[in-house]
């Protein structure tokens, strides 16, 4: 058995073989722990031994053994271990491998362990993509542009309340599924969002972040079947078909508008469309799923001229309804200034920016900026412009808002 081999069967199989330790074992640390014991043995034995024909079963096995080793190691200091060492002994291979407790049944259960409620949504993150996406803690670190300790004791803090607080390592009751299966969506796509708009950084995308967003959807939809989850599927589908015409050769951004659409991805295109219409044909389509349907009218469209804005902002509309919000109102104002003129985009901002919700969000002033530059008030749109500056995090934005800054000073 080649390196190769054992390489390839760990990229396949440690996430299901460690959903199913966490379960036995109740604790992550020890179930990491287990994992990579399991797969050194692995690569010790079964040179000689041969591939077992159930790998993943043979390494579940190995490492409830070597957890039962390790705890009964650490009895020796604390007596309170025995038990469960013990228990863990006296777990047979029908405990581990019961219909009713298929391995696949365990992923969907650390998905929504790893997104419960219960933990803060930084800690959701950066769980999710440790235990589930398998990233280390230098990926994630690096893709939400903090320090590798800093995102380890997050990591460690959230494994903590999970085993103080009794987090149950299960899927929510009927009761609950809704609520919670909201939140395991959300998760997923505040994922997406870093990866495919970068909230700060020299970046403006960070492509590995956002597949591995679409990668755990398509999970949770093979596990658990939801018409929610497949207008999100279909929504990031849509945005990451754009990703290779959103900057340029130098990074810099290029707006929807302008964008080369010869170079949106078709295959995912076509694919987001199979998913939204399946979301909105099952009559249970919710907020994912109408801004799936926004971004699929604009992939549609085979020019920014030839886009349908009467359907976008009847869609805006229907989002509204469904979930009122000051940045969908944002974006709708957007829609309506593209169909009706600048002036009436502008009238709904000035409303929406007399409330003070959106006072520190810098996209507000970016669009307030760019109409009022249509409209041809060059030192209103220069001051907007400033504001929308002084509040962007994200350094290719803030360089696209400058470069139209020179242009209204020449």
């Amino acid at each position: 058995m080649s390196d190769e081999v054992l390489a390839d069967l760990y990229r396949r199989e440690s996430r299901r073989v460690l959903a199913t330790l966490i379960r036995l074992l109740g604790d992550f640390d020890l179930a990491e722990e287990a994992l990579q014991e399991a797969f050194l043995a692995a690569a010790r034995q079964w040179p000689d031994e041969g591939v077992p024909d159930n790998p993943r079963a043979w390494l579940v096995s190995a490492g409830r053994f070597k957890a039962i080793d390790q705890l009964r190691r650490r009895a020796r200091f604390n007596d309170s271990l025995e038990p469960i060492a013990e228990s863990l002994y006296q777990q047979s291979e029908r405990d581990v491998f019961s219909d009713d407790d298929r391995i696949e049944d365990d992923r969907l259960r650390l998905i929504f362990t790893c997104c419960h409620p219960g933990l803060s949504s930084e800690a959701q993150i950066a769980l999710t993509l440790r235990e589930i996406c398998d990233l280390s803690t230098e990926e994630i670190a690096r893709a939400f542009l903090t320090t590798p300790t800093t995102l380890a004791q997050r990591i460690v803090r959230a494994k903590r309340k999970i085993l103080k607080a009794g987090i149950p390592y299960e899927v929510p009751g009927p009761s609950e599924l809704p609520e919670r299966l909201a939140a395991v969506l959300h998760v997923i796509y505040l994922v997406f969002n870093e990866g495919y708009s970068a909230s700060a950084g020299e970046a403006l995308t960070r492509h590995d972040v956002a597949e591995e967003a679409i990668r755990l959807c398509r999970l949770l939809l093979e596990l658990l079947p939801d018409p929610e989850g497949e207008g999100l599927l279909a929504l990031m589908l849509f945005q990451q078909s754009r990703r290779r015409a959103r900057a340029d050769a130098q990074g810099d951004l290029v707006l929807l508008e302008d964008q080369d659409r010869t170079q949106w991805d078709r295959a995912l295109i076509d694919e987001a469309d199979h998913w939204v219409q399946r979301a909105l044909r099952s009559g249970q389509a919710g907020t994912y799923s109408l801004q799936a349907a926004i971004a699929g009218v604009h992939a549609s469209a085979p020019s920014a001229p030839a886009t349908d804005w009467d359907e976008i902002v009847a869609l805006y509309d229907l989002l509204l309804r469904a979930h009122a919000s000051p940045v969908v109102e944002l974006n709708r104002a957007v829609a309506v200034a593209m169909r009706d003129g600048p002036e009436s985009g502008l009238a709904l901002i000035e409303t929406l920016a007399s409330r003070g919700v959106l006072s520190d969000y810098h996209l507000l002033y970016a669009v307030r900026a760019d109409l009022l530059r249509r409209m041809g008030q060059i030192e209103p749109a220069m001051k907007a412009y400033r504001q929308a500056i002084d509040l962007c995090q994200q350094v290719p934005e803030r360089r696209f808002m400058e470069h139209r800054l020179r242009q209204l000073s020449m």
